[in-house]
């Protein structure tokens, strides 16, 4: 139990952290999980036995107090035989919790590459719109620049296009919610080698190009201008 709270504790402190425009995520506290019982406990300290025992009785889908399911806690907690047992006993992927993430968006924003494969194969999408801002998990993993899970969802058929409810997509959000370096930088190589589009605008019209010019993302700008942009 320690070694989880620890992990969840970096999560919810991340979450705390993220600029305008990311994600809000709510991992369980310290206190949630203490009171956890059933499946969701086990989804926290990754008792795979008692997740097939307790899945048996139904309730893989039951929510917490934060409409958690056993899957999302798994999911935060990178309890990765946790989620492989919730799925394969047929645990629904495609839920969100309150703060409107799947599991999928969860592993993207923390950077978590071997959960993310993991529910991928085991069906999860990489196609829903989920978070307060109408994204994706892509928009998510491309504002924060983890350009390892950028190829992934890319590769899971990731909407590349994806507008979200603050007119920007996957490709604005690297430039404007990223720092201009290198993990930013191989996050915009990713989506324009996969065909994002470079003429999508923000509100006020300004394209990626734009964008990074504004501020003064160099490298950015020359990759921009190559493939063509304007």
């Amino acid at each position: 139990m320690p070694g989880a709270l620890v992990r969840f504790a970096l999560v919810a402190a991340v979450a705390l952290a993220a600029p305008f425009g990311a994600f809000a995520q709510t991992a369980p506290s310290a206190g949630e999980i203490a009171s956890y019982r059933g499946l969701h406990a086990a989804a926290a300290r990754g008792d795979v036995a008692a997740i097939e025992r307790l899945a048996a009785a139904g309730g893989l889908d039951a929510r917490d107090g934060h409409g958690r399911t056993p899957l999302h806690v798994a999911t935060f907690a990178r309890q990765r035989g946790a989620a492989k047992a919730l799925l394969a006993a047929g645990a629904d992927h495609a839920l969100l919790d309150d703060d409107r993430y799947d599991a999928v968006t969860i592993a993207a924003v923390a950077d978590d590459d071997e959960t993310l494969a993991l529910l991928l194969a085991g069906g999860a999408s990489a196609k829903l719109v989920t978070s307060r801002y109408d994204g994706t998990a892509l928009i998510a993993a491309a504002h924060l620049g983890h350009d390892g899970v950028v190829r992934r969802l890319i590769a899971a058929g990731a909407p590349l296009d994806h507008v979200n409810n603050l007119h920007w997509t996957a490709m604005i959000e690297s430039i404007v919610l990223g720092d201009g370096g290198q993990q930013h930088q191989a996050t915009l190589a990713a989506l324009l080698g996969a065909g994002a589009s470079t003429a999508l605008a923000d509100r006020g019209g300004r394209t990626p190009l734009a964008l990074a010019r504004d501020r003064g993302y160099g490298a950015m700008v020359r990759m921009l201008e190559a493939a063509g942009a304007r």
